[in-house]
């Protein structure tokens, strides 16, 4: 059975820095893609970023690129979302997610396409 655990929320102030990981394990696991995605209060989970762990190409949503960076420690099924400048509309409920197979880049930047998901971690951001 694989499982995804997030770890890394909390609560800073605007302007601030996170740093989530994503640790997988799982006898059996294997993935394609890492994705992160968040769930505001009242709002549709959206999209994050993306990384492949075949040779670590990224993809970020317009609101985060430039403050955001997803990576990826290929030895450790461990992967990163380092949040900086952060915003108080970032705050949310962030889950990472991994999808097995390959999938075009369309598919990779919606949730329903992926097969695992955490349990999630509340990040929360005050102005």
């Amino acid at each position: 059975q694989v499982q995804l655990v997030e770890s890394g929320g909390g609560a800073v102030q605007a302007g601030g820095s996170l740093r989530l990981s994503c640790a997988a394990s799982g006898r059996t696991f294997s993935s394609y893609a890492m994705g992160w995605f968040r769930q505001g209060s009242g709002k549709e989970r959206e999209f994050v970023a993306v990384i492949k762990w075949s040779g670590g190409s990224t993809d970020y949503a317009d609101s985060v690129k430039g403050r955001f960076t997803i990576s990826s420690d290929n030895a450790k099924n461990t992967v990163y979302l380092q949040m900086n400048s952060l915003k108080p509309e970032d705050t949310a409920v962030y889950y990472c997610a991994a999808v097995k197979r390959p999938q075009s880049e369309w598919q990779l930047l919606r949730h329903r396409y992926y097969d695992y998901w955490g349990q999630g971690t509340q990040v929360t951001v005050s102005s």
